[in-house]
């Protein structure tokens, strides 16, 4: 797991409270603000195509970061999380449509419904482990699928369903320029709000069950509470995530939450570095930024002859596809501990603690 942690010489710590702080030093606490800062100041610079990409990056880091807990972090497993993410947004504009709530307060109730799915499916799977985990969480994964093919009353079907733009005191965050602050803010609370789940009784209780579930058991640790409560936190990520995916776009339709994005979305934890919370925001950079690397490298291509033979010009079309596959086992092979370690690496390397002194 990647739990490396690197400080400069003579930075002691004298409590406990002190060696659990969000923020090694008081250096990487100002650059962090003003990287948000900066982050805020974007849109005045940056072009609809790069304020897509980070909102992109912010809905499915916020999903990534809820499986993390899952698997990272409690020794979980789940094939179903692209399912929960789908339900998140369809939950959120079936609450808007239905019942005329502002999609405000929708979003956070689409949490908190998925967060109510995620635990009926972690009751008989917080049971189980290994194999049998990995299945019955890919049960859930056809269950919901299914079911938004059935539930016209929710999902309407095949037409699927619209989903009204973020409304606040009257303005419409019907751009990427405005929802860009909506995805921003979204992104920096749950991710703190992360951080210090991970620092409280029930993180490191979660922690405890990964490492040595039955050590934590015999130090008074409920295994299937805390199994359980680690598939609530988790759907509920997925479903503030997929809130804000339906409602960014506009529209919701099932045939995009398959199992394709299910093993995604543990792509991004497994590159990233499971256990490591900066680590899932590398991996959902790294897996946002992989297609758009592969359509420029596919797009060079086509200027050289070896790129216009019909042999390569027909395989093309599949290399996005297989690149995720291969990313996965290159990183499980070469870097198993995922790019949040191989960082901590760097900075021990050069000694680059970064910024801090």
């Amino acid at each position: 797991m990647s739990s490396l942690a690197m400080r400069p010489c003579g930075d002691f710590r004298t409590s406990y409270k002190a060696d659990n702080t969000i923020f090694e030093t008081k250096t990487i606490r100002l650059v962090t603000c003003l990287v948000i800062a900066l982050a805020c100041a974007a849109p005045l610079v940056l072009d609809g195509y790069f304020l897509t990409l980070f909102i992109q990056i912010s809905y499915l880091g916020i999903a990534a970061l809820g499986l993390n807990i899952l698997v990272g972090f409690t020794g979980q497993i789940s094939l179903g999380h692209g399912a929960f993410f789908g339900f998140g947004a369809f939950a959120s504009a079936w609450l808007n449509t239905s019942f005329n709530i502002p999609v405000v307060f929708c979003i956070p109730l689409a949490g908190f419904l998925t967060m109510g799915v995620g635990m009926m499916f972690g009751m008989p799977a917080a049971r189980i482990k290994g194999l049998y985990l990995a299945i019955a969480t890919l049960a859930a994964q056809f269950i919901i699928q299914d079911f938004f093919g059935r539930a016209e009353w929710f999902t309407g079907g095949a037409s699927g369903a619209m989903a009204a733009p973020v409304s606040l005191f009257g303005f419409d965050f019907d751009t990427d320029m405005s929802f860009y602050f909506i995805a921003l803010f979204a992104l920096v609370f749950m991710y703190i709000w992360g951080c210090n789940l991970m620092r409280s009784r029930d993180g490191r209780a979660f922690v405890a069950v990964r490492d040595h579930y039955l050590s934590a058991e015999i130090m008074g640790v409920k295994l299937n509470k805390y199994r359980l409560l680690s598939f609530g936190i988790s759907s509920f990520y997925a479903g503030i995530g997929g809130a804000l995916y339906g409602h960014y776009l506009g529209y919701v339709s099932s045939e995009g939450f398959t199992i394709l994005m299910s093993i995604q979305f543990l792509a991004m934890v497994i590159i990233g570095g499971l256990g490591s919370i900066k680590g899932t925001l590398m991996g959902v950079v790294f897996m946002v930024l992989l297609p758009e690397v592969l359509e420029g490298i596919v797009g060079l291509m086509k200027y050289t002859d070896f790129g216009n033979l019909p042999m390569v010009t027909d395989g093309l079309a599949y290399i996005k596809e297989m690149a995720i596959g291969l990313v996965i086992i290159l990183f499980l092979i070469f870097e198993p501990e995922g790019l949040a370690h191989r960082w901590g690496q760097i900075k021990n390397y050069w000694k680059c603690y970064p910024f801090a002194y």
